[in-house]
């Protein structure tokens, strides 16, 4: 999969959530609407923390921003790459969450993902 999505990208990220959080990832088929094919699921305390789409030369990060969330993550957004301000804020929530598919292509992006991550991590 490394050679597929072909980033340090996705091999940094990686390696963040597997040394910080002491998870593996849990390698899936969907057959999803959202984005079917292949993905790359990280959960901790029975929760989702982010699913991944592999992509040529990119990834997509998927997390979703429950209310209990949603406060930190509004108070955060000035600090991330305005592509992640751009997504969040044109999200619409559905059933209390907010359902983001961010496309991973620059470092700035990354560390977005890292925050938000973080952000779900402390809300368990």
């Amino acid at each position: 999969m490394n050679r597929y999505v072909n980033t340090q990208l996705w091999q940094r990220l990686n390696l963040f959530l597997q040394s910080i959080y002491h998870i593996n990832p849990k390698l899936y088929y969907s057959q999803c609407s959202m984005q079917p094919g292949w993905n790359v699921k990280y959960r901790k305390y029975g929760k989702s923390l982010c699913t991944l789409y592999p992509m040529s030369g990119f990834y997509i990060a998927l997390i979703v921003i429950s209310n209990k969330e949603s406060l930190e993550t509004q108070l955060m957004l000035p600090s991330y790459a305005k592509y992640t301000q751009n997504l969040y804020q044109n999200t619409t929530s559905s059933h209390g969450s907010r359902w983001l598919m961010i496309k991973v292509t620059e470092p700035k992006v990354l560390d977005d993902v890292i925050s938000l991550i973080q952000i779900r991590v402390k809300s368990t």
